[in-house]
């Protein structure tokens, strides 16, 4: 899924298995309604054909990784596209690494929004304020796309437990779709 790991994993693999590139062209369970297909990551492939095959149609996946992505599938099984933001640990590195006195983080949720000491005050601001930020996305797409509809709102990855399991906007937390999707669409191919 990460384009500089590739021949090592071709490598890894030694011609005794065929390696399946994830991309566009493959038979992944859903459409494709985005104007530039190739550019759409492998993991965002595999999230939208998982939340499909799992979930069903029309819905949302929301992945806390590296970067916080939010896929979108339609009401007719295509993936349309989506929303990219800088991951949770990103953005609380830049703080430590960019600023002379704030400290590196350990993020767990906050005991109130008013933190009295910098680590509880960074803590509430990142958890509260990051918890925000996909509750505004969240309301943005649903009213774009999907206004007085129902639609499934699945959240993945790393620090999905973490935010999302305050976020009532969140049907499902499944932190391992994106190997779901995998799976999927190998067995599709």
């Amino acid at each position: 899924m990460v384009p500089t790991k590739n021949s090592a994993i071709s490598k890894g693999a030694h011609n005794k298995a065929q390696v399946l590139w994830l991309d566009w062209k493959l038979k992944l369970g859903i459409a494709i309604d985005y104007p530039r297909p190739q550019s759409i990551g492998a993991d965002r492939l595999a999230n939208a054909a998982a939340v499909a095959e799992l979930y069903g149609w029309p819905a949302i996946v929301v992945d806390f990784g590296t970067a916080l992505t939010f896929d979108v599938v339609s009401e007719s099984r295509s993936y349309i596209g989506g929303v990219i933001a800088p991951g949770l640990e990103a953005m609380t590195n830049f703080l430590y690494q960019r600023t002379a006195l704030l400290p590196r983080l350990s993020l767990k949720e906050p005991h109130r929004a008013v933190g009295r000491s910098t680590v509880k005050a960074m803590r509430s601001g990142a958890i509260f304020g990051y918890r925000g930020l996909v509750r505004e996305i969240l309301v943005r797409i649903k009213a774009e796309q999907f206004s007085r509809k129902k639609v499934a709102v699945v959240a993945t990855g790393g620090y999905a437990h973490l935010i999302a399991s305050q976020l009532p906007e969140v049907t499902v937390i499944q932190p391992h779709l994106t190997l779901e999707g995998l799976r999927i669409v190998g067995n599709l191919n």
